[in-house]
Protein backbone atom coordinates (compact mmCIF):
# COMPACT_ATOMS: atom_id res chain seq x y z
CA UNK A 1 0.00 0.00 0.00
CA UNK A 2 1.36 3.42 -0.96
CA UNK A 3 2.11 5.73 1.95
CA UNK A 4 0.59 9.20 2.26
CA UNK A 5 4.01 10.80 1.73
CA UNK A 6 4.70 8.74 -1.40
CA UNK A 7 1.24 9.56 -2.76
CA UNK A 8 1.80 13.28 -2.21
CA UNK A 9 5.14 13.08 -4.02
CA UNK A 10 3.92 11.09 -7.03
CA UNK A 11 4.72 12.09 -10.60
CA UNK A 12 2.51 15.04 -11.51
CA UNK A 13 2.38 18.15 -13.64
CA UNK A 14 1.38 21.56 -12.33
CA UNK A 15 0.46 24.47 -14.56
CA UNK A 16 0.43 28.12 -13.48
CA UNK A 17 0.11 31.65 -14.79
CA UNK A 18 1.70 34.91 -13.77
CA UNK A 19 -0.65 37.21 -11.82
CA UNK A 20 -0.03 39.99 -14.34
CA UNK A 21 -0.57 37.71 -17.33
CA UNK A 22 3.05 37.96 -18.51
CA UNK A 23 3.84 34.24 -18.78
CA UNK A 24 2.62 30.72 -18.12
CA UNK A 25 4.65 28.01 -16.44
CA UNK A 26 4.49 24.21 -16.25
CA UNK A 27 6.53 21.99 -13.92
CA UNK A 28 6.50 18.20 -14.09
CA UNK A 29 7.96 15.37 -12.01
CA UNK A 30 8.67 12.30 -14.16
CA UNK A 31 10.83 10.18 -11.84
CA UNK A 32 8.68 7.03 -11.85
CA UNK A 33 7.89 7.45 -15.56
CA UNK A 34 11.59 7.37 -16.42
CA UNK A 35 12.31 4.47 -14.06
CA UNK A 36 9.51 2.50 -15.71
CA UNK A 37 10.81 3.29 -19.20
CA UNK A 38 14.30 2.17 -18.22
CA UNK A 39 13.02 -1.12 -16.82
CA UNK A 40 10.72 -1.88 -19.75
CA UNK A 41 13.34 -1.19 -22.42
CA UNK A 42 16.56 -2.14 -20.60
CA UNK A 43 17.98 1.33 -21.25
CA UNK A 44 21.65 2.19 -20.94
CA UNK A 45 22.50 5.25 -18.87
CA UNK A 46 22.93 7.29 -22.07
CA UNK A 47 19.50 6.27 -23.33
CA UNK A 48 17.92 6.82 -19.93
CA UNK A 49 18.97 10.47 -19.97
CA UNK A 50 18.09 11.12 -23.62
CA UNK A 51 14.75 9.31 -23.59
CA UNK A 52 13.98 10.64 -20.11
CA UNK A 53 14.49 14.24 -21.21
CA UNK A 54 12.45 13.63 -24.37
CA UNK A 55 9.53 12.12 -22.43
CA UNK A 56 9.64 15.00 -19.96
CA UNK A 57 9.67 17.48 -22.85
CA UNK A 58 6.71 15.75 -24.51
CA UNK A 59 4.70 16.01 -21.30
CA UNK A 60 5.51 19.69 -20.82
CA UNK A 61 4.60 20.49 -24.43
CA UNK A 62 1.37 18.50 -24.21
CA UNK A 63 0.29 20.58 -21.22
CA UNK A 64 -0.79 23.16 -23.81
CA UNK A 65 -3.11 20.70 -25.57
CA UNK A 66 -6.73 19.76 -24.94
CA UNK A 67 -8.33 16.50 -23.85
CA UNK A 68 -6.65 13.54 -25.51
CA UNK A 69 -4.74 15.57 -28.09
CA UNK A 70 -1.18 14.29 -28.17
CA UNK A 71 2.32 15.30 -29.12
CA UNK A 72 5.25 13.24 -30.37
CA UNK A 73 8.90 14.23 -30.03
CA UNK A 74 11.20 12.36 -32.41
CA UNK A 75 14.98 12.78 -32.48
CA UNK A 76 16.89 10.90 -35.15
CA UNK A 77 20.63 11.09 -35.79
CA UNK A 78 23.75 9.27 -36.95
CA UNK A 79 25.00 8.55 -33.41
CA UNK A 80 24.86 5.18 -31.63
CA UNK A 81 21.42 5.84 -30.12
CA UNK A 82 20.05 6.40 -33.63
CA UNK A 83 16.46 7.23 -32.63
CA UNK A 84 14.47 8.53 -29.67
CA UNK A 85 10.67 8.74 -29.77
CA UNK A 86 8.50 10.09 -26.94
CA UNK A 87 4.75 10.70 -26.86
CA UNK A 88 2.44 12.32 -24.33
CA UNK A 89 -1.11 13.56 -24.18
CA UNK A 90 -2.99 16.13 -22.12
CA UNK A 91 -4.40 13.51 -19.76
CA UNK A 92 -0.89 12.61 -18.57
CA UNK A 93 -0.12 9.42 -20.48
CA UNK A 94 3.55 9.22 -21.50
CA UNK A 95 5.38 6.54 -23.46
CA UNK A 96 8.58 6.28 -25.49
CA UNK A 97 11.38 4.14 -26.83
CA UNK A 98 14.93 4.19 -28.18
CA UNK A 99 16.13 2.81 -31.50
CA UNK A 100 19.16 1.26 -29.76
CA UNK A 101 18.34 0.97 -26.03
CA UNK A 102 21.70 -0.47 -25.02
CA UNK A 103 23.83 2.14 -26.81
CA UNK A 104 26.78 3.66 -24.96
CA UNK A 105 29.57 6.10 -25.73
CA UNK A 106 33.17 4.98 -26.12
CA UNK A 107 34.88 4.75 -22.77
CA UNK A 108 38.07 6.69 -22.34
CA UNK A 109 37.21 9.38 -24.86
CA UNK A 110 37.75 12.73 -23.15
CA UNK A 111 35.78 14.56 -25.84
CA UNK A 112 32.68 12.30 -25.61
CA UNK A 113 29.53 14.10 -24.46
CA UNK A 114 25.80 13.52 -24.29
CA UNK A 115 25.22 15.01 -27.75
CA UNK A 116 27.37 12.27 -29.32
CA UNK A 117 24.61 9.80 -28.49
CA UNK A 118 22.36 11.19 -31.20
CA UNK A 119 24.98 12.92 -33.34
CA UNK A 120 23.95 14.91 -36.39
CA UNK A 121 20.27 14.65 -37.17
CA UNK A 122 16.75 16.02 -37.00
CA UNK A 123 14.14 16.84 -34.37
CA UNK A 124 10.51 16.40 -35.43
CA UNK A 125 7.58 17.49 -33.29
CA UNK A 126 4.21 16.12 -34.34
CA UNK A 127 0.90 17.29 -32.87
CA UNK A 128 -2.34 15.35 -33.27
CA UNK A 129 -5.10 17.89 -32.64
CA UNK A 130 -8.88 17.97 -32.59
CA UNK A 131 -10.53 19.31 -35.74
CA UNK A 132 -7.35 18.78 -37.76
CA UNK A 133 -7.49 16.21 -40.56
CA UNK A 134 -3.72 15.68 -40.48
CA UNK A 135 -1.18 16.02 -37.66
CA UNK A 136 0.81 19.27 -37.57
CA UNK A 137 4.50 18.52 -38.04
CA UNK A 138 7.60 20.68 -37.60
CA UNK A 139 11.15 19.50 -38.32
CA UNK A 140 14.44 21.23 -37.50
CA UNK A 141 18.09 20.20 -37.35
CA UNK A 142 19.46 19.03 -34.03
CA UNK A 143 21.52 21.91 -32.65
CA UNK A 144 23.13 20.13 -29.69
CA UNK A 145 21.65 16.64 -29.47
CA UNK A 146 21.16 16.93 -25.70
CA UNK A 147 17.36 17.32 -26.09
CA UNK A 148 17.06 20.39 -23.83
CA UNK A 149 18.75 22.83 -26.22
CA UNK A 150 17.06 21.21 -29.20
CA UNK A 151 13.57 21.65 -27.74
CA UNK A 152 14.44 25.24 -26.80
CA UNK A 153 15.52 25.91 -30.38
CA UNK A 154 12.33 24.29 -31.70
CA UNK A 155 10.20 26.60 -29.54
CA UNK A 156 11.95 29.64 -30.99
CA UNK A 157 12.03 28.47 -34.62
CA UNK A 158 8.71 26.67 -34.99
CA UNK A 159 6.45 27.95 -32.21
CA UNK A 160 8.00 31.44 -32.30
CA UNK A 161 7.28 31.89 -28.61
CA UNK A 162 9.88 33.27 -26.21
CA UNK A 163 10.46 30.37 -23.81
CA UNK A 164 12.74 28.90 -21.18
CA UNK A 165 12.96 25.15 -20.64
CA UNK A 166 14.85 22.84 -18.28
CA UNK A 167 14.85 19.04 -18.66
CA UNK A 168 16.64 16.93 -16.11
CA UNK A 169 17.20 13.25 -15.36
CA UNK A 170 19.35 12.72 -12.28
CA UNK A 171 21.61 9.67 -12.10
CA UNK A 172 23.05 8.63 -8.73
CA UNK A 173 26.48 7.14 -7.98
CA UNK A 174 25.19 3.62 -8.60
CA UNK A 175 23.82 4.55 -12.03
CA UNK A 176 20.16 4.51 -10.99
CA UNK A 177 17.63 7.26 -11.69
CA UNK A 178 17.38 9.48 -8.61
CA UNK A 179 14.78 12.06 -9.68
CA UNK A 180 13.58 13.51 -12.99
CA UNK A 181 11.48 16.43 -14.12
CA UNK A 182 11.34 19.66 -16.05
CA UNK A 183 10.18 23.28 -16.27
CA UNK A 184 8.66 25.17 -19.20
CA UNK A 185 8.04 28.93 -19.10
CA UNK A 186 6.44 30.69 -22.07
CA UNK A 187 5.75 34.36 -22.73
CA UNK A 188 2.15 35.47 -23.15
CA UNK A 189 1.05 38.11 -25.70
CA UNK A 190 1.76 41.77 -24.82
CA UNK A 191 4.11 40.84 -21.96
CA UNK A 192 7.17 43.11 -21.53
CA UNK A 193 10.20 41.61 -23.26
CA UNK A 194 12.33 42.17 -20.19
CA UNK A 195 10.24 39.84 -18.06
CA UNK A 196 10.99 36.85 -20.29
CA UNK A 197 14.65 37.87 -20.63
CA UNK A 198 14.95 37.91 -16.83
CA UNK A 199 13.41 34.44 -16.54
CA UNK A 200 15.58 33.01 -19.34
CA UNK A 201 18.72 34.33 -17.66
CA UNK A 202 17.57 32.91 -14.34
CA UNK A 203 17.07 29.46 -15.87
CA UNK A 204 20.70 29.42 -17.04
CA UNK A 205 21.85 29.24 -13.41
CA UNK A 206 18.81 27.56 -11.88
CA UNK A 207 19.48 24.48 -9.75
CA UNK A 208 18.79 21.15 -11.46
CA UNK A 209 15.21 19.95 -11.14
CA UNK A 210 16.39 16.51 -10.03
CA UNK A 211 18.40 18.02 -7.16
CA UNK A 212 15.49 20.21 -6.06
CA UNK A 213 13.23 17.15 -6.02
CA UNK A 214 15.86 15.13 -4.14
CA UNK A 215 16.07 17.93 -1.56
CA UNK A 216 12.34 17.63 -0.91
CA UNK A 217 11.04 20.45 -3.09
CA UNK A 218 7.86 19.36 -4.84
CA UNK A 219 6.48 20.75 -8.12
CA UNK A 220 4.60 23.55 -6.31
CA UNK A 221 7.78 24.84 -4.67
CA UNK A 222 9.76 24.56 -7.89
CA UNK A 223 7.11 26.48 -9.84
CA UNK A 224 7.25 29.41 -7.41
CA UNK A 225 11.06 29.33 -7.17
CA UNK A 226 11.43 29.33 -10.97
CA UNK A 227 9.00 32.25 -11.36
CA UNK A 228 10.41 34.35 -8.51
CA UNK A 229 10.33 37.40 -8.20
CA UNK A 230 7.14 37.25 -10.24
CA UNK A 231 4.00 35.85 -8.64
CA UNK A 232 2.15 32.89 -10.14
CA UNK A 233 -1.09 31.11 -9.34
CA UNK A 234 -1.97 27.50 -10.02
CA UNK A 235 -4.26 26.79 -12.98
CA UNK A 236 -4.29 23.02 -13.02
CA UNK A 237 -2.51 19.87 -11.86
CA UNK A 238 -2.68 16.26 -12.98
CA UNK A 239 -0.98 12.91 -12.43
CA UNK A 240 1.38 11.61 -15.13
CA UNK A 241 2.24 7.97 -15.80
CA UNK A 242 4.06 5.72 -18.25
CA UNK A 243 1.05 4.36 -20.08
CA UNK A 244 0.63 2.68 -23.47
CA UNK A 245 -2.73 1.90 -25.09
CA UNK A 246 -1.45 -1.04 -27.07
CA UNK A 247 -3.42 -4.30 -26.80
CA UNK A 248 -3.53 -7.72 -28.38
CA UNK A 249 -6.78 -6.77 -30.11
CA UNK A 250 -5.13 -3.78 -31.77
CA UNK A 251 -2.31 -5.94 -33.10
CA UNK A 252 -4.77 -8.52 -34.45
CA UNK A 253 -6.69 -5.71 -36.17
CA UNK A 254 -3.40 -4.56 -37.70
CA UNK A 255 -2.74 -8.05 -39.07
CA UNK A 256 -6.27 -8.06 -40.51
CA UNK A 257 -5.31 -5.06 -42.67
CA UNK A 258 -2.53 -6.99 -44.42
CA UNK A 259 -3.06 -7.98 -48.02
CA UNK A 260 -4.22 -11.47 -48.92
CA UNK A 261 -0.76 -12.28 -50.24
CA UNK A 262 0.92 -11.09 -47.02
CA UNK A 263 -1.47 -13.12 -44.87
CA UNK A 264 -0.87 -16.18 -47.02
CA UNK A 265 2.88 -15.87 -46.42
CA UNK A 266 2.47 -16.02 -42.63
CA UNK A 267 -0.65 -18.21 -42.24
CA UNK A 268 1.37 -21.37 -41.60
CA UNK A 269 2.96 -20.00 -38.44
CA UNK A 270 2.15 -17.84 -35.41
CA UNK A 271 3.42 -14.30 -34.99
CA UNK A 272 4.99 -12.63 -31.95
CA UNK A 273 4.37 -8.90 -32.12
CA UNK A 274 6.20 -6.38 -29.96
CA UNK A 275 5.06 -2.85 -29.15
CA UNK A 276 7.89 -0.38 -29.76
CA UNK A 277 6.64 2.02 -27.10
CA UNK A 278 6.27 -0.29 -24.10
CA UNK A 279 8.05 -3.49 -25.22
CA UNK A 280 4.94 -5.56 -24.47
CA UNK A 281 4.83 -8.83 -26.45
CA UNK A 282 1.70 -10.36 -27.98
CA UNK A 283 1.42 -13.77 -29.63
CA UNK A 284 -1.10 -14.42 -32.39
CA UNK A 285 -1.46 -18.13 -33.13
CA UNK A 286 -1.45 -19.93 -36.47
CA UNK A 287 -5.17 -20.76 -36.32
CA UNK A 288 -6.08 -17.12 -35.74
CA UNK A 289 -3.97 -15.92 -38.66
CA UNK A 290 -5.42 -18.66 -40.86
CA UNK A 291 -8.93 -17.46 -39.93
CA UNK A 292 -7.98 -13.86 -40.85
CA UNK A 293 -6.78 -15.17 -44.21
CA UNK A 294 -10.01 -17.07 -44.87
CA UNK A 295 -12.16 -14.08 -43.89
CA UNK A 296 -10.27 -11.75 -46.21
CA UNK A 297 -10.39 -14.25 -49.07
CA UNK A 298 -14.17 -14.60 -48.61
CA UNK A 299 -14.68 -10.84 -48.71
CA UNK A 300 -12.63 -10.50 -51.89
CA UNK A 301 -14.52 -13.23 -53.76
Amino acid sequence: MISKKDFEQKDRLIKGINDSGYFKISVVKTTDVIKTARKKHGLSMLNTVLLGRSMTAAMLLSSELKGEERIQVRLEGNGPVNLIVAEANRVGEIRGYSGNPGATLEHGSESASLKDGLGVGLLTVRKTLYNEAEPKTSTIKLVEGNVTDDIAYYLVQSEQIASAILLDVGIDEEGAVSEAGGILIQRLPDAPDQVMKNLQEKMLDFESVSQLLADGHYIDDIMHEAANPYKVKELDRQPVDFFCRCSRKRFVNTLAMLSLKELEEIREEGQELVCHFCNEKYYVGQNEIDELYKQKKTRLN
